[in-house]
């Protein structure tokens, strides 16, 4: 049995089985911090690499950055130290300034991004023939083709509208041109051609900016191809046999069949063989972690959490249609797991093929990986607050003796995730008695309370000392009768809960002798002891505790449902599809000064954070609509509300008899995905 990958790189040797050196692509658009779903890209075609070596092949990841791209939209953390960034747009991003000074010592807008990609994915070991489009583009590289999809302009449009939707018209095919120029004057690609010579070589356009200019195609490159003609160029020229994409470009008579089409009528090549992919979810980042961190979703954030080889196993198991979770809540814990699991038995040598073929495709050269169980350096290194001495000890005398060299990599990334993903998490003793569940126990837990507290006053035990000594508590309350194990368990097991409230305010906590024994007596020992009366303090806490002070919210009084309105005319199903309708995640919800009624929503698109503005704020709090996911119209005409700049419109339905209601999307849905 073959990996998903393995049977991939088959495919793309029967087809060309001669060939020297294989050629695997993917490519990005630095418009703004690389997200986790762009890097599925970049691991599909790595694995592919990998299976193709694996066979005994040559083969390369050839990766292109689409800086040549323009400036469509500036991305909410780019407006947010920079509010003038809208004169670059229609710029290609190699010509856009670093709007974060000389922050990463990047001059443009693509290098700034760019950088801050390649900071991260050095960890991965993946090894990449980079191609810089701008620099291809100018160099005149492409000329050539350029000049041919020029000349073979109606036939291109041709293939183009096999593909739409909508009917064109003559004058629209004798208007078209596959490619954009940018203008000599403003460097924008706001142009239009007007005219072109007989040869197709030289071309009379003009500029939004009033600019008219004459743009010669064999000596001018400052022009680029339209993405679908762009796309089966540039396979042409690299010799690509495989590039993944999207699972939006794999749809019918989108970005791959068109270009498929191009390819083979316009530039006489067989297209590379395509491969689509499912979007990537994202578990457990409400609060936060999608709040006031402000931490985006790429590589550089999961290797805050995630070990390299623990994120390439998670894109090398899991077919590319097929889609799966990054954890930042408990999700973790269980994809550490399985992955220990996996790699238990590569090391073992009992592992089957397919998972031999997974593990020596995620496995780093120069690095090792050691299965010691997340869950157990976040359980234990909580209890011991991370210092490492102490966490080798409890470690040691929990028959697990993991040291420091093995477990360190890890151990950063656990502390992280505690921190900052799961603060609940955290074992924190009390600092005050808990009266509250110390009333609530009967005479005899009560009794295995207080002997607790006299037998860890009275001396020091070593840890199976320590260990005997819990566990014989109830028995000895109990007048030590006999019990049997079933029985002895019945009444140990409250014993433990009533221990783990008193101490954490939580009904279970790591194995209770060890954390006894990583803790100081001095630190825990007063919670035990019920032999004086509560004090003053304490009621005083408790009664904080349990009564925070909370703001009276008024009560909101519906009336009778509104009339049900006329229709509006109808629509055809081309109006209808010309609204794009995507899902998107409410990331944070905010204020806006001096705005009565407004929400600031920041919101995740799948492919980039946007901004839209609501006016929600007589009918949710913040938290009530952070961390969900709502239905927006993403292709609105952007429009400054409030002073604030929103890009889209959400669905919610007003009435008299309920208010506003957002219309929330199960959170299964993945962010980006299109409302047909």
């Amino acid at each position: 049995m073959l990996t998903w990958a393995e049977n991939i790189a088959k495919q793309i040797i029967a087809r060309r089985p001669d060939k020297e050196e294989y050629v695997c692509a993917a490519g990005i658009s630095p418009s703004g911090s690389i997200h986790i779903g762009n890097f599925r890209d970049i691991a599909t075609s790595y694995f592919v690499v990998q299976a193709l070596r694996g066979l005994g092949k040559k083969a390369k990841l050839l990766f292109s950055w689409d800086e040549y791209d323009r400036l469509r939209k500036i991305p909410v953390n780019v407006s947010a130290v920079r509010d003038d960034m809208e004169q670059y747009v229609g710029k290609p991003y190699c010509d856009v300034p670093n709007p974060f000074g000389n922050d990463r010592d990047a001059e443009t807008y693509a290098e700034y991004f760019e950088k801050e990609f390649m900071e991260s994915i050095g960890a991965f070991g993946i090894e990449m023939d980079y191609r810089y489009q701008s620099q291809m583009y100018r160099s005149g590289k492409y000329t050539d083709l350029i000049l041919k999809a020029i000349a073979k302009r109606k036939e291109i449009f041709d293939v183009l509208d096999r593909h739409r939707t909508q009917t064109a018209t003559e004058e629209e095919r004798n208007n078209f041109f596959p490619v954009s120029i940018y203008c000599d004057c403003c460097g924008k690609d706001t142009t239009k051609i007007v005219s072109i010579s007989d040869d197709n070589t030289v071309a009379e356009y003009e500029c939004a900016c009033g600019h008219h200019g004459t743009f010669d195609f064999k000596e001018n490159h400052n022009c680029k191809l339209n993405w679908k003609v762009d796309w089966p160029m540039r396979w042409l020229y690299e010799g690509v046999d495989f590039e993944p994409g999207g699972k939006d470009h794999a749809t019918a008579h989108g970005s791959y069949d068109t270009s498929k089409d191009v390819s083979k009528e316009i530039f006489g090549y067989e297209p590379p063989l395509f491969q689509g992919y499912e979007f990537i979810g994202i578990r457990g980042t409400t609060g936060k972690m999608s709040g006031s961190s402000g931490l985006n979703m790429t590589p550089g954030t999961l290797l805050k959490i995630y070990q390299p080889e623990v994120l390439l196993w998670l894109y090398a198991k899991t077919e590319p249609m097929k889609a799966f979770d990054l954890c930042f809540d408990e999700g973790i814990l269980r994809q550490y797991g399985e992955f220990d699991r996996m790699l238990t038995k590569y090391l073992d040598g009992t592992a089957d093929d397919v998972v031999k073929g997974i593990m020596e495709s995620c496995l780093i050269e120069g690095r090792q990986v050691q299965p010691v169980p997340m869950s157990l350096l976040v359980q234990m290194g909580s209890v011991v607050n991370f210092n490492v001495e102490l966490l080798e000890t409890v470690l040691r005398k929990n028959e697990t003796p993991y040291t420091y060299d093995q477990f360190k990599d890890r151990l950063e990334r656990a502390k992280y995730w505690l921190e900052v993903c799961a603060p609940d998490q955290v074992y924190r003793l009390r600092t005050w008695r808990n009266w509250e569940v110390y009333n609530t126990l009967t005479d005899e837990q009560k009794a295995e309370i207080n002997l607790l507290h006299k037998n860890l006053s009275a001396q020091d035990y070593d840890l199976d000392q320590l260990n005997t000594m819990i566990y014989a508590v109830p028995m000895e309350v109990r007048g030590n009768v006999e019990m049997t194990d079933k029985e002895k368990k019945k009444v140990q097991m409250p014993f433990f809960k009533n221990v783990y409230c008193l101490l954490l305010d939580r009904e279970q906590g790591p194995r209770l002798y060890l954390f006894l024994d990583a803790l100081d007596k001095a630190d825990y020992l007063h919670l035990l002891d019920f032999s004086y009366p509560q004090t003053a303090e304490e009621v005083e806490l408790d009664e904080k505790k349990n009564n925070p002070e909370v703001e009276e919210e008024a009560e909101i009084v519906y009336g009778d449902p509104d009339p049900v309105e006329d229709f509006k005319p109808t629509v055809t199903l081309d109006q209808f599809n010309a609204i794009d309708l995507r899902v998107c995640k409410i990331l944070k919800c905010q204020e806006i000064r001096k705005a009565r009624n407004n929400y600031k929503l920041t919101l995740f698109d799948g492919k980039e954070k946007r901004v839209i503005v609501s006016s929600l704020k007589d009918y949710y709090k913040p938290e009530q609509l952070e961390g969900k996911k709502i239905i927006v119209i993403a292709n609105l005409e952007p429009a400054r509300l409030t002073g604030v700049k929103s890009e889209g419109m959400l669905l919610a339905a007003t009435n008299n008899a309920c208010g506003c209601k957002v219309i929330f999307v199960d959170d299964m849905v993945p962010e980006g995905t299109q409302l047909r």
